[in-house]
């Protein structure tokens, strides 16, 4: 409740504390006239968020309070910004005209917007989600649920907390609930990252919940929606209603239905896994995700969807089949590919369009804009039916092309519609015959005057008659006093000027009345037919999101089929199999990101769980390793959500999991060092994986030393083979050649490297992924190639041979006492006066014009110079 510094309350700050009171939580936008306002320490709030000026109402007075406002009109532009602020903002209307009313008008929060709850498209990102999340705890498992107000999309899951995790890592809610006892659980895991807000705990009852969602449906049960018997989930999803109700969105129709995120039916990638791939979000900045890469979709409703399928990838291959057969047929055709492009790209955001229809929020220019969009799903209805391709057969039946609405509106609404549905100019002629009269009034007035001026000019001689208007006596005729003797005895004189006299008629005050109110009545007509209007799109809710849906999967598999196009993708084999086989595969961002004229090297790759279940790769770092991980990765994703996939052929077993341990992603922040992190991600794979199960290792046991990483990565590996139920296929990338070893040990183990090519004391990275252990690291030649200074590369050397005699003499390892202590080094130029002048001369030489045999010349005095005594 704003403070104020006196007990002293106006009428009108009482109305404002009391609705404040309400709203503890939340920043309060009181309209006063044509202004929101705010108050005490919203004003000081608002004033810094929006940079607005903050001032005083009744300054100097005992009910003095700090002021900040801006114009009800601009409530659009300031709006976005107070909530990517984080705060929560309640919207006061005046709820009846100020005009009718003695004393305070009546005022009344019509709506309270949070970061998770908006329509407005300054605050919605066009091609992601608005999801709100409710999280609970129960005894047994973590349910969740996500709802995006703005496209009425709602979830529900339930498992284990990692699930749990996993899932608000891939949906990034902008806001997330729970209950009061959970608050100090629940503020450490999201806090940090997302917006938080807990409700009371009585909300999260379980009979509380499901009676809120199947008033919702308006069904007997919930086991149409999948989720009757996962009593978490129907808690998360019941809050979701609740607070929906408690920010004041009641309109809620578009929310017909609930969709369970089944664990089974999707690939299982946890959050390291998902942040490690760079699937939708990059890890640096500047750095490029793979979404952006597969990303050509041309409707909102696409580019969501495909966000989605992203972080869900299929596991049933009749699914896959279907949505890759759709893509093949789109990749081959490409006519049937443009005529289902050019209409689409012609198609709003249906999803929101009809949302704001179902809350009565939709404007006449956005309600144009869902008739342009109906009248496109026409002719990719006809273009998909016409093909000889059962699978897009079927998404032509599930289009619906609303001909009574479309004509509805092609019939009421006119073409140049302003915004606001307050305006004039909405309804074509012919709609209402009282608002064309009145329409032919109020705007076609100065014609009608001009027939009464033209008519008693002629009737009475005064040829300098004009009808003029003010405030004052409305209407009039004017006439100068030479003419005033003509005047008819049925004109009312109301004015006399110096020079001429004023009048009025009978009929001109009638007109008066007629013009005066005739825009009044003609806004409510406009006002009652477009709400109408509305109501009638309102009825279509169901149709039109279903519209969505299949357009929104059209246009990703359109998109996949572009890409593919564009890039030489190919397609991909996804069977039953437990075998990956790869060949010339590559990494999808990476080959988009390389310089020109570089082309990307493919390599294959062939897992098993029989020949080659574990692949070990060594090969100096930068070689190229972490990419050939990735891309295996990526390769199988894009196969599993119905993708091509940049290779010359792909067959691909399906994967129920995929582990990565990949890059750094250390969280010193927090306290934990890179090892221990590295450690954590490898744990939640061994006690996860499964015998379908893609694992991705990459210098595991780096973070500690050289004896405990070998022992883990050593133990690693043989716990993955000899694993006594599952046999997980993996790449495990390393730089302890001792790991080689195990290809003699273990049968499933093969070992390959990244090869490199010497050319004296450099390398070439040649990214080619051959047979067999690499021998050496190249670690010092990295760092040569980075740019360390020459004199620890030398003496990184010398330390390095010294160690690798033992080797080959395999007596052991030496003591590190028995290095070689560094030589001192003089400071050459100043001890040895001759060097000097080698120095000086060298100095005065120009290097681009010397020719070879002065050169040699030079190099003679040199030598002679450094003999001399």
């Amino acid at each position: 409740m704003a403070e104020t510094k006196s007990p002293v309350e106006t009428p009108l700050m009482k109305q404002y504390n009391v609705i404040k009171a309400k709203y503890p939580g939340a920043l309060l936008l009181f309209r006063v006239g044509d202004f929101y306002e705010t108050f005490g320490e919203d004003a000081v709030k608002a004033s810094k968020v929006l940079d607005i000026v903050l001032t005083k109402r009744g300054a100097g007075s005992s009910s003095e309070i700090e002021l900040a406002g801006f114009p009800h009109h601009s409530l659009d532009t300031y709006l976005p910004k107070l909530v990517r602020a984080g705060h929560r903002v309640a919207i006061c209307d005046q709820l009846e005209d100020p005009k009718m009313v003695k004393g305070i008008v009546k005022r009344g929060v019509t709506e309270l917007v949070t970061p998770g709850l908006s329509f407005n498209d300054n605050v919605l990102e066009r091609k992601q989600n608005n999801f709100l999340a409710s999280v609970f705890g129960g005894k047994n498992a973590f349910g969740v649920s996500f709802l995006d107000l703005s496209t009425g999309e709602f979830f529900a899951a339930q498992g284990n907390e990692n699930y749990v995790m996993k899932l608000i890592q891939g949906f990034a809610p902008s806001e997330i609930i729970f209950s009061k006892q959970s608050r100090e659980k629940f503020e450490l895991l999201f806090s940090e990252e997302y917006s938080t807000y807990a409700l009371e705990d009585w909300v999260y009852g379980y009979d509380y919940a499901y009676e809120k969602l199947i008033t919702q449906f308006k069904t007997a049960s919930l086991k149409g929606f999948g989720v009757e018997d996962f009593g978490e989930s129907i808690i998360a999803a019941g809050a979701i209603l609740h607070y929906l109700e408690d920010t004041e969105h009641k309109d809620t129709s578009h929310i017909s239905s609930i969709s369970r995120l089944d664990e089974d039916r999707y690939v299982w990638l946890d959050k390291f896994t998902i942040r490690n791939l760079e699937i939708v979000h990059s890890q640096q900045d500047g750095g490029v995700p793979l979404i952006e890469i597969l990303d050509r979709t041309v409707t909102p409703m696409g580019s969501r969807q495909l966000r989605k399928w992203m972080i869900l990838p299929l596991k049933d291959k009749v699914a896959i089949d279907e949505r890759l057969s759709i893509v093949d047929t789109f990749y081959t055709d490409h006519f049937l590919s443009d005529k289902v492009c050019d209409p689409l790209k012609q198609i709003g955001d249906l999803e929101r369009l009809i949302s704001k229809v179902a809350v009565n929020r939709i404007n006449p220019r956005e309600m144009l804009q869902l008739k342009r969009s109906l009248k496109c799903i026409e002719p990719v209805k006809q273009a998909l039916a016409s093909h000889n391709s059962d699978a897009l057969k079927k998404l032509a039946d599930q289009l619906h092309p609303c001909e009574f609405l479309l004509e509805k509106i092609e019939k009421e609404l006119r073409e140049d519609v302003s915004i606001n549905s307050n305006q004039g100019g909405l309804i074509k002629e012919g709609i209402d015959a009282e608002l064309d009269e009145l329409s032919k009034i109020a705007f076609s007035g100065k014609d009608y005057l001009m027939q009464i001026q033209k008519r008693e000019v002629e009737r009475t001689g005064i040829g300098s008659l004009k009808i003029s208007y003010n405030k004052v006596f409305g209407y009039y005729l004017e006439v100068s006093n030479a003419n005033k003797d003509k005047v008819p005895q049925d004109w009312i004189r109301k004015q006399t000027l110096v020079n001429a006299e004023r009048y009025i008629t009978e009929e001109l005050k009638v007109y008066e009345e007629k013009i005066l109110h005739a825009e009044e009545k003609l806004f409510v007509i406009e006002q009652r037919i477009f709400n109408a209007l509305v109501t009638t799109a309102a009825d279509f809710i169901p149709q039109i999101q279903q519209n969505a849906r299949v357009l929104a999967t059209i246009d990703c598999l359109l998109s996949f089929a572009v890409v593919a196009k564009a890039n030489k993708y190919a397609k991909p084999v996804v069977d039953d199999s437990l075998i990956t086989d790869i060949k010339a595969g590559r990494h999808p961002v990476i080959e988009k990101k390389l310089p020109i004229g570089e082309s990307y090297v493919p390599n294959d790759i062939f897992l098993d769980s029989d020949k080659q279940q574990i692949m070990i790769i060594t090969g100096p770092n930068m070689a190229g390793k972490s990419a050939l991980l990735r891309q295996v990765a990526l390769i199988t994703l894009m196969a599993q959500i119905g993708s091509f996939v940049p290779a010359t052929s792909a067959s691909v077993g399906i994967v129920d999991k995929v582990f990565t341990r990949v890059g750094a992603s250390d969280n010193l922040s927090k306290g934990e060092s890179t090892f221990m992190v590295e450690m954590t991600e490898t744990a939640s794979i061994l006690n996860n994986l499964s015998h379908r199960s893609l694992i991705l290792m990459d210098e595991i046991g780096r973070g500690t030393s050289t004896y405990d990483g070998v022992s883990i990565a050593w133990s690693i590996v043989e716990y993955l083979h000899n694993h006594k139920d599952f046999k997980p296929k993996t790449l495990f990338a390393t730089h302890y050649h001792e790991l080689n070893q195990l290809e003699e040990d273990l049968p499933r183990v093969k070992n390959f490297n990244v090869s490199v090519k010497e050319v004296g004391d450099k390398i070439i990275f040649m990214r080619k992924l051959k047979e067999g252990g690499s021998e050496h690291s190249f670690g010092i030649h990295v760092a040569q190639i980075a740019g360390m200074p020459n004199r620890v590369v030398l003496r990184s050397n010398e330390i390095l041979h010294f160690l690798e005699k033992d080797k080959h003499k395999n007596e052991g390892k030496r003591k590190i006492a028995e290095i070689p202590k560094p030589t001192p080094q003089m400071n050459l130029f100043e001890m040895d006066p001759r060097l000097k002048e080698v120095q000086e001369m060298i100095d005065k030489l120009d290097i681009n014009t010397i020719s070879p045999v002065e050169a040699l010349l030079k190099l003679n005095e040199v030598i002679t110079l450094m003999k001399r005594k």
